[in-house]
């Protein structure tokens, strides 16, 4: 019975597909309409002639940051695809080395990054269709501290993984060979 029992609980891991599957196809939707939406900006912008009229160049810009408010979800939905999937199926998965996750705690520093600049541009793109009737004070203090709180979780993150003792790599034995240089972000060795 236990034999069984741990075979379905490791066997249930790959469940996470479907989440994987369906973050997936969120981010390339995300993405490819924001492309297409980029093609729609572009031949509107050159395409109309109406380059000079008034308040033409605020539109462009409430457009445009918007698609790059819909690229950054796009990416933040990517992001959380490939950290699952390496996380319950694939550890081995070919990513660059930002972008392997090997705990939660790092598709969280990592989904924390993105969700700061994605707030930014969100209060950019108010920013910049502001039009005097609404209290933009009131919502950049709200987004700064929300981007306060994300960025104080980030370096307290940042902080317990560089504590001593923290994914430490286990002792050498006295018969192991001279230690080898620190490896940087990038995962190669530093000039000491």
């Amino acid at each position: 019975m236990t034999k069984v029992v741990r075979r379905i609980l490791a066997s249930s891991r790959y469940f996470i597909v479907v989440a994987v599957l369906g973050s997936f196809a969120a981010s390339a939707t995300a993405l490819v309409f924001g492309g297409l939406a980029t093609v729609g900006v572009i031949l509107q912008a050159f395409g109309g002639g109406d380059l000079l009229q008034k308040g033409a160049v605020k539109v462009l810009q409430a457009e445009l940051v918007t698609i790059i408010d819909l690229f950054l979800l796009g990416t933040v939905i990517y992001i959380i695809a490939v950290g699952l999937y390496e996380l319950f199926v694939d550890p081995g998965l070919p990513m660059p080395g930002w972008l392997r996750i090997t705990t939660l705690d790092d598709l969280k520093e990592r989904l924390l990054g993105v969700v700061a600049v994605l707030l930014a541009v969100t209060f950019l793109g108010s920013a910049v269709t502001w039009d005097g009737s609404t209290d933009i004070l009131a919502f950049g203090l709200a987004i700064g501290a929300v981007m306060g709180v994300v960025s104080l979780t980030i370096a307290l993150m940042a902080r317990a993984h560089a504590a001593p003792g923290a994914h430490a790599p286990p002792a050498a034995s006295p018969n192991s060979a001279a230690p080898t240089a620190p490896v940087g972000r990038t995962g190669q060795p530093e000039d000491v």
